[in-house]
């Protein structure tokens, strides 16, 4: 089904206490059954890139020990908020929070649909099998997430979103990128880190 809205690109930029060589966008898009579709997109020589070895497309945790794509969603207005992690790798997990890093019951997520590729390739219709993830040399590594409805948290007058990237590079150094940095240190579940707002759509 297409998007009700694009997933325009927004830069990632890298926290001050982090570099790394490369250039990172997100976006975020309705899909037209009331999910949310999230656009990652990294590039640069990835030969500096570590990507976590192919994996199963099963819920692990730690996930953001590696290069990993990571959104927050909110309800605007409500201190609950949910985090979502995708690997290059293929795995993936879900979390509930009742405010600022206060875990909550665990979310019963279903599996995200989850999609590798190089930018050369005509689309992001890849496996996430080995040539999706070697990268070597490429201009771009991109990810495209789709999670369902049913996992995201109630709506009403739009969603806050936080689009975030751990980057970990070939001598194993995490940089850490996101919409926006309010902190010291590098923190993605700060709340004005959810800086895109997704009105809700003209759904039928």
């Amino acid at each position: 089904m297409a998007d009700s809205f694009p997933a325009c690109p927004l830069a990632l930029p890298a926290h001050p206490l982090t570099h790394d060589a490369f250039a990172a966008t997100a976006g975020a898009a309705w899909t037209a059954d009331g999910g949310l579709r999230f656009s990652f997109r990294l590039s640069g020589d990835l030969r500096g890139l570590r990507l976590p070895d192919p994996a199963p497309a099963v819920r692990r945790d730690g996930l953001w020990r590696h290069t990993c794509c990571e959104a927050f969603v909110a309800a605007r207005g409500a201190p609950a908020y949910r985090e979502f992690n995708f690997s290059p790798a293929g795995a993936w997990a879900a979390y509930a929070f009742s405010a600022y890093r206060q875990a909550a019951d665990e979310l019963p997520a279903s599996a995200p649909e989850i999609r590798v590729a190089l930018a050369d390739e005509p689309d992001c219709g890849g496996d996430g099998g080995d040539d999706a993830l070697a990268g070597e040399g490429r201009a771009a590594l991109r990810l495209v997430a789709s999670v369902a409805a049913d996992c995201l948290p109630p709506a009403h007058d739009g969603l806050d979103i936080g689009l975030s990237m751990v980057v970990e590079a070939a001598d194993g150094t995490l940089s850490y990128r996101a919409l926006r940095h309010c902190a010291e240190r590098p923190d993605f579940h700060m709340r004005d880190g959810f800086a895109l707002f997704l009105p809700l759509p003209p759904f039928p």
